[in-house]
């Protein structure tokens, strides 16, 4: 007899305030967000309770900035992760190809604070998943997906794969870069498909990393080191898919010398201490984040390279904008899928996000094109930010995100 609760049933017609679709971090911490509001929230999930409950290691360590930590104290998720798999991030340093010349960044002598911390994607999605139990007012359908969306003027019409149909005042698709609620939104998006994979692997080390975080952009393939507690640190690799099927192909003693050869031995040798995982890289970019009666959060609003490591901190800014400007329309009274609220959420998650989502483009671009004139160009351009202590500050203030309001 499973030990498992029973599946949340939907009336033929259930009215609702907001539906979000996607359990992933983003759609759970909007919901979570929206805790105490008095909205009826359905969270629509196409996984099962146990898999959400559980999610599996993936692989990814995820570079949380000081907005992103105090967003999720605020949530109650911050407490919820083991403090043994926090790891501090200390200090980062971006290299150009074979130099041993880098760029550095640190936390500032003046206080003791890290520059950020790195936690596991999966251990973030579980303390999520266990922070929205038994919250009043949210209703959570697993084992199901979206079939169709009909807007109206006061309400949307979800129809759900099982046949239950809700008519929410709120549609908020949270449901991946790839959002397949997007679509039957209506709104596009702009996709640059990089032509490359990246590969991510947690390796045991020889060399200790000091908790430095390494950006490392080598002729042909870029590389990042993510320290993590003790003698192991998060490998990336970015290379195209076929050269990254050929290193997963490989038994981990293999693998782990081809990883510790494109390191250049600069880690000492490198083993596996778990199974790498590969993705491949597309950047997306809505053409809008609002509609009628609807809203795109985390990556179906924007899906970041991972180059400047800041995807989840701006999916979870997002998620914490869109809850607000909900929380105020719902403590005044107000209609939520007013279209002033929305667009004031659109807005505020644009100018956070466009800058970003080009210069991070335009570095990934710079830094892997191998040609003599960017070879030239992009070391000419570390040493010149080297030398501008403010400059290097700067940068460090907004990739740290330290004193930014949330």
């Amino acid at each position: 007899m499973s030990d498992q609760p029973p599946q949340e049933q939907c009336m033929p017609e259930q009215p609702v305030d907001v539906v979000v679709v996607g359990a992933g971090p983003a759609g759970l911490c909007f919901a979570r967000a929206l805790a105490g509001s008095g909205l009826q929230v359905a969270l629509v999930e196409q996984q099962p309770r146990a898999a959400l409950a559980e999610a599996a290691f993936d692989g990814r360590e995820i570079a949380l900035t000081h907005a992103s930590r105090q967003i999720l104290e605020t949530l109650g998720i911050w407490q919820r992760l083991d403090p043994a798999e926090i790891s501090p991030l200390r200090d980062a340093k971006v290299m150009d190809g074979s130099s041993t010349f880098a760029l550095t960044f640190a936390a500032t002598q003046r206080d003791t604070q890290d520059l950020g911390w790195l936690v596991p994607n999966h251990l973030i999605r579980r303390a999520a998943w266990a922070s929205v139990q038994d919250q009043p007012g949210l209703q959570i359908l697993d084992e199901t997906r979206v079939a169709g969306i009909v807007p109206g003027a006061g309400r949307s019409v979800v129809t759900l794969a099982d046949g239950c149909r809700l008519a929410a005042r709120l549609v908020v698709a949270a449901d991946s870069r790839f959002s397949s609620t997007r679509r039957m939104l209506g709104i596009g998006a702009r996709m640059r498909d990089f032509g490359k994979s990246m590969l991510v692997c947690r390796m045991r080390i020889e060399v200790p990393h000091q908790h430095t975080a390494w950006e490392w952009f080598g002729y042909g393939r870029t590389m990042a080191l993510l320290p993590l507690n003790g003698d192991q640190a998060s490998a990336v690799i970015t290379l195209p898919p076929r050269q990254i099927e050929a290193l997963m192909a490989q038994d981990p003693a293999r693998f782990g010398h081809s990883i510790s050869s494109l390191f250049e031995q600069r880690l000492g040798a490198m083993v596996p201490s778990a199974a790498p995982v590969a993705y491949p890289l597309v950047g997306v970019y809505a053409h809008a984040f609002v509609g009628d009666r609807c809203a795109l959060i985390g990556d179906a609003a924007v899906g970041m390279h991972p180059v400047t490591a800041h995807g989840f901190n701006l999916g979870l800014a997002g998620a914490h904008r869109l809850a607000s400007v909900l929380n105020q329309a719902a403590a005044r009274g107000g209609d939520i899928g007013a279209p002033a609220g929305l667009a004031r959420f659109e807005r505020g998650h644009r100018l956070a996000s466009r800058p970003l989502y080009e210069a991070t483009n335009a570095i990934a671009t710079l830094y892997t094109d191998d040609r003599l004139p960017a070879r030239m160009l992009r070391r000419a351009g570390l040493r010149l930010a080297h030398g501008v202590a403010p400059f290097r500050q700067l940068i460090a203030a907004h990739l740290t995100q330290r004193d930014a309001r949330v």
